[in-house]
């Protein structure tokens, strides 16, 4: 008995441990992805047109998803679109990153693309997502639809046996 005591003790003496060691790398690990983030959200130029029009895109975008969520044929025409933007963003960025002059103040366009998937891809994706979550919802809603019917057919033809 003293010999599981013990070993229930050290047990929790090393899970006290990795707890600690986990809460101290989440505590100093939060701090430089915040610096990171707020670095990155202050060297971008907000007044610029192109990204408020931008911006008005992923909004009107969103809005038009919500607001057509019982359109299923052209949400999946949305949802598509979405994707293939996301698809075609690498294009999008070295086209851009070639052409940043004609349009904005300064290049933001890296080789690597985070700038465009900061601000184009990642809203294309929230955008998506909305729209599968609708779908599934609208799939949940047939699928009970379907079963109700099925049930109803099947009460008719009983009750037509037993008359």
């Amino acid at each position: 008995m003293m010999d599981l005591r013990s070993a229930f003790e050290d047990h929790i003496k090393q899970l006290a441990d990795l707890i600690l060691k986990l809460s101290s790398e989440l505590r100093s690990g939060l701090r430089p992805a915040y610096d990171n983030f707020m670095g990155f959200f202050h060297a971008i130029d907000w007044t610029e047109p192109w990204l408020r029009g931008l911006m008005a895109f992923h909004v009107a975008l969103l809005i038009v998803a919500i607001l057509s969520r019982k359109h299923i044929n052209f949400q999946m025409f949305l949802f598509l679109l979405a994707l293939g933007g996301v698809y075609f963003a690498e294009r999008l960025n070295r086209i851009l990153g070639d052409n940043w002059r004609s349009f904005a103040s300064q290049n933001y366009f890296d080789p690597h693309g985070l700038f465009l998937s900061s601000l184009w891809s990642g809203p294309l994706l929230v955008t998506a997502i909305v729209i599968l979550i609708n779908s599934l919802f609208s799939l949940c809603y047939l699928i009970v639809r379907w079963k109700r019917a099925e049930l109803r057919h099947r009460a008719r033809l009983s009750q037509n046996k037993q008359d």
